[in-house]
């Protein structure tokens, strides 16, 4: 068949196979419009999950009507002008290509008035065969309706899904939009009925009050706020679900670069990578982050719908989001309230494992004091166990390696208990009960002995180093050139880990020597991982995680049991190392550590004050 060139309406429909994939699609691309616009209110109206209308009003700064036909032509843009604008992108949308698709694909009309003009202006499309532009009544801003979705090509509106289902994805892209731009107050209305209204957020504690919005309580009350930058103007901020908040699915990560809502692999594995040693296998993180940097450091212009971007620096972007996940996590000792700011007005934080509530915005009702509070016990504990008989007696009968020893207790004063609190029971041999300034605690001491053995030990093997174990028969691997070239390329970074890897021919190599606290593990499967996260990322951390499991099993063996009695200054001694430990809200399993429960929740279990 001869060449030929595409008329413009095929064009655009061929377009809109890239970009309009379903009603959802429509809604981002001109949400986004909007918000470029300088949109600070949305307005949308869908019907039957917006594949028979979806209506989009803002109030931007508009398009004057001379502009009208030009912003539904292709590769018509007010974004960008050069390629030195294409390489510092700011905006959410810069192509061109989202309206003449849109319009191309559905009965369309646009109706906008500039905020100097007296009044505003229509154009009318159907199915990309466009009218005559009309003076028409519009405020300042502009209107996009899109009815009929796919009325034209019925073999892609024959790929539409349900009702519900489609509105459900609008649904959670407005989520995304809500987390991204807490200013924009932003509206939903379905067949008629407001089904999302979330108002505009200016200050810590309504944004976060935004997010349990769009999230649900649950991870409003258990999470983390994170600030965290460099010289170089890399800034990660957001908020990060406690381990012990974690989820069975990947359905609460939401990830944006530049303001703009992206999936990518890089960041996701140092997201996973820093939630390995606090989360059991299956489960996973729950996480609102934004990441700042310079445009001209980030591609945006690699997906049609730019759902995905590509760093100029991929490896250190990753090492930077590792490290400030990490030492986050890593400060999550017990006691310690969430760095959450608020929770949503009118709503109670739900009873979280490893968090208190005495630090999310909220007091619980006070009632009267009994007899003997825990400040005036203070004095009490520091004269039965501080400086006492029971110190004379650890001196002479040191305890065994491993057993749960008795800290010296503060002095009394008149200030406050610690986080924990102080002992006051046993419960089963398998819980260790204490009173604090909010309730009651409950600790696991099983858990929590592990976590601060495990991270003990980690302490200790990170002050050793990683020594190198020769093998008495070196190990062949027959790997890809890649690989091969990489084991070259990062001979340092792997003696660094513990392996002395030569190459031996084109697509081969040689261990002769591995990790010396791993000499028992698969050397060969342990290698080809190292390999395939050096080519794939430039770093790896398979030998720490190789080591830390080995640790995790030793610190499991060597933690009080249950069953076992402790007593009063031991268990005190515990909640002191629980005070002091990084991550002792969870065990090395991720499961939680310990339970608070506020004056207000047991006067609920037995109904006082009704």
């Amino acid at each position: 068949m001869p060449i030929r060139a595409l008329p413009d309406l095929l064009i655009n429909q061929i377009a809109a196979g890239e970009v309009v994939e379903r009603p959802a699609s429509v809604v981002k691309e001109v949400v986004e419009n909007a918000i470029d616009a300088g949109a600070r209110r949305i307005d949308i109206e869908l019907e039957e999950g917006g594949i028979r209308l979806i209506r989009v009003r803002d109030d931007g700064g508009g398009i004057a009507p001379e502009e009208l036909r030009l912003a539904v032509s292709r590769h018509a843009t007010s974004k960008i002008a050069s390629l030195d604008d294409l390489e510092s992108v700011c905006t959410l949308g810069f192509r061109g290509e989202a309206l003449p698709s849109i319009a191309a694909v559905s009965r369309f009309a646009l109706t906008s008035r500039p905020t100097d003009a007296g009044h505003g202006a229509r154009l009318e499309i159907d199915g990309g065969r466009g009218g005559d532009i009309a003076p028409h009544p519009h405020p300042p801003g502009t209107t996009v309706e899109v009815r009929e979705l796919f009325f034209n090509v019925p073999a892609r509106r024959r790929f539409l899904k349900s009702e519900r289902t489609e509105l459900g994805h609008v649904e959670e892209w407005i989520r995304c939009l809500a987390l991204a731009r807490p200013e924009v107050e932003i509206r939903l209305v379905h067949n008629g009925r407001q089904t999302r209204h979330y108002r505009p957020a200016r200050d810590p504690a309504a944004r976060l009050a935004r997010v349990a919005e769009a999230l649900g309580g649950e991870f409003g009350g258990a999470c983390l706020a994170l600030e965290q930058s460099t010289a170089d103007e890399l800034r990660l901020s957001g908020w990060i679900g406690l381990p012990t908040a974690s989820r069975s699915s990947a359905d609460q990560q939401y990830l944006f670069v530049n303001g703009r809502v992206v999936r990518d692999r890089t960041i996701g594995h140092a997201i996973r990578q820093a939630y390995a040693d606090v989360l059991y296998h299956g489960r996973h993180p729950a996480y609102v982050l934004f990441l700042e940097l310079d445009p001209r450091r980030v591609d945006v212009n690699v997906h049609p719908a730019k759902h995905e971007v590509r760093f100029r620096d991929a490896r250190r972007l990753h090492d930077f989001v590792y490290r400030t996940l990490s030492e986050a996590l890593g400060a999550t000792r017990a006691g310690l309230a969430t760095a959450a700011a608020a929770t949503p007005s009118g709503t109670e934080p739900a009873l979280l494992a490893g968090a208190g509530t005495s630090g999310m915005g909220w007091q619980a009702p006070r009632q009267a004091g009994i007899a003997l509070g825990v400040r005036e016990q203070l004095a009490g504990y520091a004269a039965l166990y501080g400086r006492g008989d029971a110190d004379v007696a650890v001196a002479e009968h040191p305890p065994a390696p491993g057993a749960v020893t008795a800290a010296p207790l503060p002095e009394a004063d008149d200030t406050a208990a610690p986080p924990l609190g102080f002992a006051i029971a046993q419960l089963h041999g398998v819980f260790v009960l204490a009173e604090n300034e909010q309730g009651l605690v409950l600790v696991d001491m099983h858990a929590a002995h592990e976590r601060i053995t495990y991270e003990r030990l980690k302490s200790a093997q990170d002050g050793i180093g990683i020594r190198s174990q020769p093998l008495l028969v070196p190990v062949a691997l027959a790997v890809s050139e890649r690989e091969a070239e990489a084991a070259e390329q990062h001979t340092d970074a792997l003696a660094a880990l513990g392996f002395e890897i030569r190459r031996a021919g084109p697509q081969a190599l040689s261990v002769r020597a591995v990790p010396a606290i791993l000499e028992q593990a698969d050397a060969r499967g342990l290698a080809l991982d190292v390999l395939s996260d050096l080519v794939e990322h430039g770093t790896t951390r398979r030998i720490e995680e190789a080591q830390n499991a080995l640790l995790s099993t030793m610190a499991c063996h060597g933690s009080v049991r249950a069953n076992r009695r402790l007593s009063l200054p031991e268990m005190n001694a515990l909640l002191r190392d629980m005070e002091a430990t990084e991550r002792s809200s969870q065990c090395n399993h991720g499961r939680p550590t310990w339970v608070q429960l506020s004056k207000a929740e047991l006067d609920r279990l037995f109904l006082r004050g009704r």
